[in-house]
């Protein structure tokens, strides 16, 4: 890579400007967002006024899985949602799903068909606009070219894709002006087996809704028919210019930097955090939520994160497996709509070493049918009985299954975040906060709540208290019930969880998936002890809940931690009580396995045992074959790139000192010199160590090859990193073949 290529590209970044974009207009004015929102989808409001009465009760009644979708009904549907699509442009149709690869999948078919007709025994091809119910339905695509561990294979490749009915149909722009009509699936193997993401997102879903909607009538609430669970995904990513992007192998191929030295400035005044958001940057942000407000997503906020050139962007909270469809659909769009502005977007949880990763915090909580969130601890959460027999399962929850909630979240791209004081270590723990934790020990204790006002600062209000700022000019502000614990996997935020250690990379189903299904177990426990405490009473009483409640406290407690979980002195508590510090992906894998979890995972109908032995050959085969990728590129970039450079580098030393020696001078050109073959001998000899743990890796298969990926391979690349980025230093800035941090982070 020549040095004017690097050249040309940072001056180049300086000279872009924002792109202009057209806000939609109502009459003279810029429309509402509430005006534009969800055009691109095709709602139940816009089925209903195309379909007669009966028919589209009949669909709704098929939503609420009351009874199955007849073919008169599918092709009822079909015809509306073709109509509706064509006259927004759409030639094509696609089913959109979620294979084990991290993102999305499509496959695009027009709508054009072709009609024969025969007269005197000729025939007559009429080109026609068709779309059959069947055609919304289910598609086939071939099921052993995606992961599947071992379920499909070349000779029986068959494989389905099913329309997801909960999720809305939508548009999305298409090329010169057309656009495709997106219909979300799912996707299963030819004998029923899942093999994606959201087919089992919506098993959890449904086990959970079960679960809860049971304990719920224990309690005495007969109304509530479902439950489900709510989620807010707070989305950081990294932005770059495309052209030095374009200039780094590592960031193309493996989505981070392999080698690479911060510069004197990066995050360390803490002023990039909420600064002022760049234009093209912000720009970039305003055409995406655009797009995003048409296709439904309520994109909420946007803002600059902690580390240079970082952001985030968050939605209002949706039902679960809407959420993670819109998760999916933000970042495919954030990607296309950054291409467009020159920028590249990095969603990899530590694209940059010495600088904070990206994480993707999952807001996850419980609703009812009628809209009650079963996590809001309302003013006095001690007398909200409900709240607490929910808050118990959850913490149960946690505790018994905190290694399979680990392993949820286990990536070769995440190993680099968790653990490194910036996002929450292998230990898993939840964080309630001192209003709550006081509830807690004194129902455990059997005595009264201590009260948490202070006169002289604060009166009790609705919502927490009210702070007197000391300012007359100011007006009071409320307080939350409970602060705010950045350091926890796990913490309750007001009237939901934050499952703060999910990767900013990776789909949230799987581990929502998995923390869904450990809380329908314990909902279940719940109400086996409340059924039992209440005897042959038609309901319990407040006695009888309180001492479910504190077992249940007493068993859980364990789980419950309040401080620091970045500090080595939790690292000795959380050993003392018994809780697994998981450090590495090959062993949090193996938490699907564990019998307790797999016996979890299969009665509740999440899995079957075939699809949980597949999906841990699929996470194995995936982390070897992620850290080999990132080996083989790092081995190609320092024999083709950085040693190249530093012979070149050395040369020019060398030559340097001859010249002085022929006229009996001496310099410091000798002292950089002997650094720098120093140095370039030690980037040597790691590139060879380097190259033969990547030969060795080819020895081994299965959980053995990731187990050496992550034991052997990736400790050579470290290695190799750490001598690379000395020699960084060392090779004058004109050599060195590829864009510095410097360059790409400001």
């Amino acid at each position: 890579m020549s040095l004017n290529a690097r050249i040309q590209a940072v001056l180049a970044n300086s000279d872009k400007s924002a792109r202009k974009v057209e806000w939609n207009k109502n009459g003279s004015r810029l429309s509402y967002v509430s005006e534009l929102f969800g055009e691109n989808v095709f709602t139940l409001a816009k089925l209903q006024l195309t379909l007669p009465k009966p028919v589209y009760a009949r669909f709704i009644q098929q939503l609420k899985g009351r009874q199955p979708l007849d073919r008169p009904t599918a092709d009822a549907v079909a015809h509306a949602v073709r109509v509706w699509a064509m006259d927004k442009g759409a030639t094509h149709f696609t089913h959109w799903f979620q294979p084990q690869t991290g993102t999305t999948a499509e496959k695009h078919d027009a709508f054009l068909s072709l009609k024969s007709t025969y007269s005197g025994g000729v025939e007559e091809v009429s080109p026609i606009d068709a779309f059959s119910g069947s055609q919304l339905m289910q598609a086939e695509p071939d099921a052993s070219s995606f992961p599947n561990g071992g379920i499909r294979n070349t000779f029986e490749a068959r494989g389905y894709t099913v329309w997801d009915t909960t999720s809305p149909l939508f548009i999305r722009q298409g090329p010169h002006g057309t656009s495709v009509l997106y219909i979300p699936s799912v996707f299963i193997s030819y004998n029923g087996e899942a093999l994606d993401e959201k087919t089992i997102l919506l098993r959890s879903s449904e086990a959970l809704s079960n679960a809860a909607v049971r304990l719920l009538k224990v309690i005495g609430d007969s109304q509530t028919k479902r439950v489900s669970t709510t989620l807010g995904t707070e989305q950081e990513y990294f932005l770059v210019d495309r052209g030095l992007y374009s200039l780094r192998p590592d960031l193309k191929i493996s989505g981070r930097t392999l080698i690479g030295v911060v510069p004197p400035k990066h995050q360390q005044l803490e002023d990039h955090y909420f600064g002022q958001i760049p234009s093209r940057v912000l720009a970039t942000m305003s055409e995406t939520e655009l797009e995003l407000f048409k296709l439904g997503v309520p994109v909420k906020t946007r803002h600059n994160e902690v580390a240079p050139n970082q952001f985030e962007m968050a939605p209002i909270f949706e039902e679960s497996t809407v959420a993670v469809d819109h998760n999916l659909l933000a970042m495919e769009t954030l990607h296309q709509v950054a291409h467009r502005n020159g920028l590249k977007v990095l969603f990899h949880e530590k694209p940059f070493k010495g600088i904070n990763g990206s994480g993707k915090h999952c807001n996850w909580s419980m609703s009812t049918d009628s809209g009650e969130n079963l996590l809001d601890p309302t003013l006095k959460p001690e007398t909200n009985y409900r709240f607490l027999l929910f808050l118990v399962a959850v913490l149960d929850a946690v505790y018994k299954h905190g290694g399979l909630l680990r392993a949820g979240i286990a990536s070769a791209s995440n190993e680099h975040r968790l653990g490194a004081n910036e996002a929450p270590p292998g230990i898993v723990s939840a964080f309630l906060g001192e209003h709550l934790s006081e509830v807690l020990n004194a129902i455990e204790g059997n005595r009264d709540v201590r009260s948490f006002s202070q006169p002289h600062l604060q009166a009790v209000r609705v919502g927490g208290t009210q702070l007197d700022l000391k300012v007359s000019t100011l007006p009071p502000i409320t307080r939350d019930l409970t602060d705010r614990n950045r350091t926890s996997p796990f913490a309750f935020t007001g009237n939901k969880f934050e499952f703060r250690a999910v990767g900013s990379k990776q789909s949230p189903s799987f581990p929502v998936t998995l923390l869904n299904t450990a809380v329908a177990a314990s909902l279940n426990l719940v109400a086996d002890a409340l059924i039992q405490q209440k005897g042959a009473k038609p309901e319990p009483t407040i006695d009888d809940v309180l001492i479910v409640v504190r077992k249940f406290i007493q068993s859980s407690k364990k789980i419950r931690f309040e401080g620091n979980n970045y500090s080595d002195e939790w690292v000795k508590e959380a050993e003392s009580r018994g809780l697994p510090n998981i450090k590495s992906c090959p062993v949090a894998f193996r938490q699907l396995l564990e019998p307790a979890n797999k016996e979890l995972l299969v009665s509740q109908g999440i899995f079957t045992e075939a699809e949980l032995q597949a999906r841990y050959h699929i996470l194995n085969e995936k982390y070897a074959k992620d850290i080999l990728i990132e080996a083989n590129t790092l081995h190609t970039m320092l024999v083709q790139g950085v040693l190249p450079a530093a012979f070149t580098y050395r040369k020019e030393l060398a030559d340097s000192v001859t010249s002085l020696k022929g006229l009996g001078l001496e310099g410091p050109e000798v002292t950089a010199l002997k650094k720098l073959t120093e140095v370039t001998t030690a980037v040597q000899k790691a590139v060879e160590q380097l190259n033969a743990a990547i030969h060795e890796i080819h020895k081994h298969e299965g959980d053995e090859e990731a187990n050496f990926a992550s034991t052997v391979l990736l400790k050579a690349m470290e290695h190799a990193r750490e001598v690379t980025d000395v020699l960084e230093f060392e090779v004058a800035d004109k050599y060195w073949p590829y864009p510095k941090y410097i360059e790409l982070l400001f």
